[in-house]
């Protein structure tokens, strides 16, 4: 499965940042975002950025970055619950609030590929613009259903579903092992 070149990046680091700040539930016990130099190091892998220190950019992008993770989220649910109509309507608004500019760009030895930032009044995350046109990029495909919400119980993180066959159902391993050892451990008293 893939969206296309940077496109792929873009998404994952998305289910990413969407995990780090939305409070909820994840592997079986409750999740909330954390704070301080361990919200900065969580956003930093998340985006797959060198560990952050105070005096990193994007220690100053903090908000914005709470913000923008909390506004694709639904995405992803809708998505999971079958309303692509609706998954639609918010990537749309996310691309009118971010206004994405497509620009070729090079760096780290990689060949030239498009990025897509909108103004920086709009887009002070520097992110907004390419997370709305990868998951615009998504929702226009025939991978649409590749976003998903895990499916096991006391677990609402997101994920993208990369696997040949598009069945993946659960965040990581370990949700789908806790799923299939209850599973097991019922057939057994049954």
């Amino acid at each position: 499965m893939d969206f296309g070149s940077h496109v792929d990046g873009v998404v994952l680091a998305t289910a990413g940042l969407v995990n780090v700040v939305c409070p909820g539930e994840r592997q079986g016990r409750p999740y909330a975002v954390p704070d301080g130099a361990a919200l900065g190091k969580a956003l930093g892998a998340a985006l797959r950025l060198a560990s952050p220190d105070a005096s990193d950019p994007i220690t100053r992008r903090r908000p914005a970055l709470l913000e923008l993770g909390a506004l694709v989220r639904p995405v992803f649910v809708m998505v999971d619950d079958g309303d692509d109509d609706a998954a639609a309507v918010r990537v749309n608004d996310l691309l009118a609030r971010y206004r994405p500019t497509p620009a070729l760009r090079r760096h780290d030895g990689q060949p030239w590929h498009l990025h897509f930032h909108g103004p920086e009044p709009t887009d002070p995350t520097g992110w907004g613009g390419a997370v709305s046109v990868a998951m615009a990029t998504v929702l226009g495909s025939e991978y649409a259903d590749r976003l998903g919400v895990c499916a096991a119980p006391s677990c609402d993180r997101v994920f993208v579903d990369v696997s040949r066959n598009g069945t993946k159902r659960f965040c990581t391993e370990a949700c789908q092992s806790r799923v299939k050892a209850a599973a097991h451990r019922a057939r057994q008293r049954g």
